[in-house]
């Protein structure tokens, strides 16, 4: 099987069900869950629903992380970590994507690091979960880190990652030195546009200035075997423009990655 180009539900955050139809209509390999505030995508019997009312399969599963979804499903990460995995296995996903903790949430550090090599080993060679790479932020002209293990952009304590290309620019990183960095860890791609220049942007591939083909190239000939995920911010915008952009998207990563 060559690589699947994938559709995060995210880019139409929070309408989880609109993710699976536009990678319906479009022809995506699968969906990336994004479990957030929205009910059904909290629930295992609705995700597999939409799944097959779509007949489009979820390959991943990305943790409740953000700030806007930090109640769903408890203030724990290691809770969320697990009932996300528990997902994963009832709704077929061989991916869990998953943010650090936040910055203030100091005494997760270590269970986490422990819970996500547990999970890891336990579910080998069935689900992988991979760690995210997050970004920085700006906040009255200082620099914030809001994540745990800001000061390792290569998040070496973790044996499998999730390279998102917005959030290395945010960071204000070359998403391509990042990847090397991350020394073949990488099992997941998150892939969006930046400028770099206005935070973490998801913007549509060919729409910043980010190396988005040369890192193409990269991960060809490294052999990169896991999952293409377009993650682009398309929530706010008209309908006619989202399904334009969702179809361009997915033909920019097609002939980026010589996918036929």
């Amino acid at each position: 099987m060559g690589l699947e180009v994938i559709f995060s539900t995210s880019s139409v955050f929070p309408n989880t069900e609109l993710g699976f139809k536009l990678a319906q209509e479009f022809g995506y390999d699968g969906v990336e869950l994004m479990v957030n505030h929205e009910r059904r995508s909290q629930s295992i019997d609705a995700v597999n629903d939409m799944r097959k009312a779509y007949d489009m399969p979820v390959t991943a599963i990305h943790v409740p992380c953000l700030v806007i979804s930090q109640p769903v499903w408890g203030w724990s990460p290691q809770v969320k970590l697990q009932k996300s995995v528990d997902m994963a296995v009832e709704v077929g996903a061989r991916t869990v994507v998953v943010h650090p903790p936040f910055r203030w949430q100091r005494e997760h550090a270590e269970p986490f690091k422990a819970l996500v090599a547990e999970l890891g080993q336990k579910y080998e060679g069935v689900i992988e979960v991979t760690v995210e790479n997050m970004y920085s932020a700006e906040k009255f002209g200082r620099k914030v880190e809001p994540y745990l293990f800001h000061e390792d952009p290569a998040l070496s304590d973790f044996e499998h990652l999730c390279l998102d290309t917005s959030h290395a620019a945010a960071a204000r990183r070359d998403p391509i030195e990042l990847y090397r960095q991350m020394n073949g860890r990488v099992r997941h791609l998150h892939l969006s546009d930046s400028t770099s220049t206005r935070g973490d942007e998801h913007l549509p591939p060919g729409m910043g200035t980010l190396p988005l083909q040369e890192l193409a190239d990269l991960l060809i000939e490294d052999g990169f075997t896991g999952d293409i995920v377009l993650e682009v911010a398309t929530g706010k915008l008209p309908e006619s423009t989202r399904h334009r952009v969702a179809a361009e998207c997915l033909e920019w990563t097609r002939k980026a990655f010589k996918k036929d």
